[in-house]
């Protein structure tokens, strides 16, 4: 009887051990499946699927004027002697096309491309992933931003549309797999993957525009410009948009907007049309090793406060000369970059805490953020007033039109009668890009350049926009 007891009771513990071991594994099973990462064998094709209805295909049409480029040689005796007294119209009028792509980011049909890909252009066509077309009034350009090279245009009448969601790109992790979507050389939907290979690269494009750039492997060309990089979970987290290159093609050097930034920026075009950004009034530098050893620093990290603007928000503050900022909002600085475009995504009259270190101690300042655009307005009216001379930001469009290869420079808006720049020749139209031995990077470092050197001569280095010609002038700065 104990015997029959013993094996009843045995056969009773194993019907329960596997109960429970069934019971176990299928819930370590449906818990890895809840938690584990997308299957590397399905991923990209699942991305695909799920995204290439949302990236369009854009194609632009730019009109241009040119500088006649023989219009130097025109008095010339050698030209005259073959050619005489031709009539040689100043300028020439020529159409660019142009291709690249974009994401649909709403059902309302708002799409976010490059501003190089649309800025500037007097046709744009949009063509979707399931063949259907618009342009003419069906397309709309809701609002441009140069200085994040991004754009807003909207499909008009399309309907409801499939559209991408923006991801978190703070959570993006050096090595993780991405896709890139575009239309590369014209092809469309073109599919290409690979990895972020290094977050907040800076330094790529002109030097007052906003920088931090996701660098992928995945590969990009010429087209993708304006589409999107995606993670295997099938969320933007990048607006593709340069390359580094000798060749002019896929080298494995790919850079992408950061989505955060890109979703700022789009609220903020299709909102006002324009970005409202918020402004501290300082000059940073980024610590070298003679810097901090100048000014007894423990650490790299930081921005050194070369110059605070008078009235700005900084100076209000208390923010001085000589400081280092270590932590915006209790974040470490990394670089000044970083930190420009960390303040100029906070909205104006918002106050924050930013850390610094003075004299080796370290304190909290807090700052009522100001408006960047109140800072451009008080510069364009001093340089009017104190030089008698107006401009403007270079846009990638002027570099190309002029064949410049970069944006550092300044266009002249106006030039007072009368004033230096007027008795020295400067006309509108015409490029500043140094002064002296200073490259001018915008109206602000020009102010500061030309203050500095009032009443004596400087040797201001211009592009004539008449000729396209680069020639040196001297201004007597009173």
């Amino acid at each position: 009887m104990a015997k029959k007891l013993f094996k009843g009771s045995a056969y009773l513990f194993l019907e329960i051990a596997l109960v429970s071991f069934f019971v176990l594994t299928t819930g370590m099973v449906t818990s890895r499946a809840q938690t584990q990462e997308p299957n590397l064998v399905t991923a990209v094709e699942t991305v695909a699927k799920k995204a290439i209805p949302s990236v369009v295909h854009v194609e632009v049409t730019e009109r241009q004027e040119i500088a006649n480029p023989l219009i130097p040689f025109e008095n010339q005796p050698f030209f005259r002697y073959f050619f005489g007294t031709p009539n040689m119209p100043r300028k020439f009028k020529r159409e660019i096309f142009g291709l690249g792509s974009g994401v649909i980011i709403d059902a309302s049909g708002h799409i976010l491309t490059n501003y190089h890909v649309v800025g500037g252009a007097a046709q744009i066509k949009v063509v979707l992933a399931d063949g259907r077309e618009f342009s003419g009034k069906s397309v709309k350009v809701v609002g441009t931003d140069p200085k994040t090279d991004l754009a807003v245009i909207q499909i008009i009448g399309g309907g409801s549309l499939p559209f991408l969601p923006l991801g978190d790109s703070d959570k993006v992790k050096v090595g993780q797999w991405v896709v890139a979507i575009g239309q590369p050389r014209g092809l469309s939907e073109t599919v290409t993957q690979g990895i972020i290979s290094a977050k907040h690269r800076t330094g790529l494009s002109e030097p007052s525009s906003y920088q931090d750039f996701l660098q992928t492997d995945a590969a990009i060309n010429p087209g993708n410009s304006g589409g999107p990089l995606m993670d295997l979970k099938g969320e933007v987290i990048g607006i593709n948009s340069a390359i580094l290159s000798e060749s002019g093609g896929f080298e494995g050097l790919g850079f992408a907007i950061p989505s955060n930034i890109a979703a700022h920026v789009s609220q903020e075009l299709i909102k006002h049309g324009k970005v409202i950004r918020g402004w501290l009034g300082v000059s940073l530098q980024k610590i070298t090793p003679e810097l901090a050893k100048s000014f007894n620093l423990k650490s790299y990290k930081g921005s050194l406060v070369a110059d605070v603007m008078k009235d700005s928000p900084a100076d209000r503050a208390g923010i001085k000369r000589g400081d280092v900022i270590t932590a915006f909002q209790g974040t470490q600085v990394d670089n000044p970059s970083l930190l420009r475009n960390d303040i100029s995504l906070v909205a104006p009259g918002t106050k924050i805490t930013l850390t610094i270190e003075r004299n080796g101690a370290k304190k909290d300042i807090s700052v009522t953020i100001g408006n960047l655009a109140s800072q451009e307005a008080a510069i364009e009216n001093t340089l009017k007033n104190e030089f008698g001379v107006t401009v403007s930001p270079l846009t990638a469009k002027d570099a190309n039109q002029y064949g410049l290869n970069s944006q550092v420079g300044v266009v002249v808006v106006d030039v007072l009668h009368d004033s230096s720049f007027w008795r020295a020749g400067f006309q509108k139209g015409d490029i500043i890009l140094r002064v002296d031995n200073n490259d001018v990077d915008g109206p602000a470092t020009l102010l500061q350049v030309l203050r500095s050197a009032q009443g004596r001569t400087v040797n201001i280095l211009a592009l004539d926009h008449t000729s396209g010609q680069k020639t040196y002038v001297q201004v007597h700065l009173r």
